[in-house]
C-alpha cells in the first residue's frame, strides 16, 4: 500500500502533494515501483494533529481519487475517520475505507461501512491525534489490541459489514510507546490468529528514532522503515503500508526469495 498524503501538515511528506495533479502524479509513481493499492489521505492523524472539517477533507481527497481512477484500475483507500468523506470517496471510485478508529468515530460510521460494501481496515488508536501521545499505558498491550481489534469487527460484522471485507491494523504508534511497538510488532502473530487479514504501517515512523537516535527527520527512517516492514510481513502482515514503495518492494522480493530457497 503506498502512501498518498494530501494534506499541508502530515509528519513525512506534508505538502508535498498538495495540489491533485502532483498528488495524481505521485500516485502513479507509486504504482510504476510496485504499489499495489493506493491510500489517499486528507486529514493528518501525526501525534498532535489538529482535525480539519468535513468539507475540507472531501476537497482535497476527491478530485484526487478521481484523477487516480481515470488513470488506474487498481484499489485505491480513503484514509478517513469521516463517514461522509468514506462515502464521497467510494462515489469517486475509492474501494477500501482505512479508519483510525475502526469505524467508532461517528454513531454511523459501520452502517455506512455496511451500505458502501468496500473493504474496510478497523485500526487500533488510544484516545485522539492530538493527544494519544501524551501517557499510553497498557498492562499487556498486544492482549488489548487484539481484543479491541476483535470486538470492532465483531460490531462492524453486527451491522452488515463483510466480514470477508475486514482488514485489522495494530495502530503502530498511535497511542503507544517505542516499546509497545515493538511488542506489537514481535507478536503479530496473535492478531495474525484472529482470521483477518492485518496491515502493518511502521514507515518512517518516530519509534525508530528511539532505536536509532540519528533518525531525527522521517526521511532519516528508511532503514528502519525497511526492517519493521520486513518483520511485518515475515509475522504474517498482508499488507504493508509504506511511503518507499521502491525499496520496500525490493526488499520483499529478496526476502521472498530467500525463504524460497530454504
Amino acid at each position: 500500500m503506498g502512501i498518498v498524503n494530501v494534506t499541508p501538515d502530515s509528519f513525512s511528506d506534508g505538502g508535498r502533494w498538495a495540489s491533485t495533479e502532483a498528488a495524481a502524479d505521485q500516485a502513479m509513481r507509486l504504482v510504476e515501483q510496485g504499489a499495489e493499492v493506493l491510500d489517499v489521505g486528507g486529514e493528518s492523524t501525526r501525534p498532535g494533529a489538529e482535525p480539519v472539517s468535513e468539507a475540507e477533507e472531501i476537497d482535497r481527497v476527491v478530485p484526487v481519487i478521481e484523477a487516480v481512477r481515470a488513470r488506474w484500475g487498481g484499489p485505491i483507500s480513503v484514509d478517513t475517520m469521516k463517514p461522509a468523506v468514506a462515502r464521497a470517496a467510494v462515489a469517486a471510485g475509492a474501494t477500501m475505507w482505512n479508519d483510525v478508529t475502526a469505524l467508532s468515530h461517528a454513531p454511523d460510521s459501520a452502517a455506512v461501512a455496511a451500505e458502501l460494501g468496500c473493504e474496510v481496515v478497523l485500526m487500533h488508536m488510544r484516545g485522539e491525534p492530538r493527544t494519544m501521545q501524551a501517557d499510553p499505558q497498557y498492562e499487556d498491550v498486544v492482549a488489548e489490541v487484539r481484543a479491541y481489534l476483535l470486538g470492532r469487527a465483531e460490531a462492524a460484522t453486527a451491522a452488515g459489514v463483510a466480514r470477508a471485507r475486514i482488514w485489522l491494523d495494530p495502530g503502530i504508534g498511535f497511542g503507544k510507546t517505542p516499546a509497545h511497538n515493538m511488542a506489537l510488532t514481535a507478536r503479530l502473530g496473535e492478531l495474525v490468529a484472529l482470521g483477518f487479514p492485518v496491515l502493518y504501517a511502521a514507515s518512517r515512523k518516530r519509534t525508530i528514532q528511539a532505536v536509532d537516535s540519528t533518525a531525527v527527520e522521517a526521511t532519516d527512517r528508511l532503514g528502519g522503515s525497511l526492517a519493521l516492514a520486513l518483520e511485518g510481513a515475515r509475522r504474517g502482515a498482508r499488507m504493508v503500508r509504506v511511503h518507499d514503495v521502491r525499496e520496500t518492494v525490493q526488499a520483499l522480493k529478496l526476502q521472498a526469495a530467500v525463504a524460497a530457497a530454504e
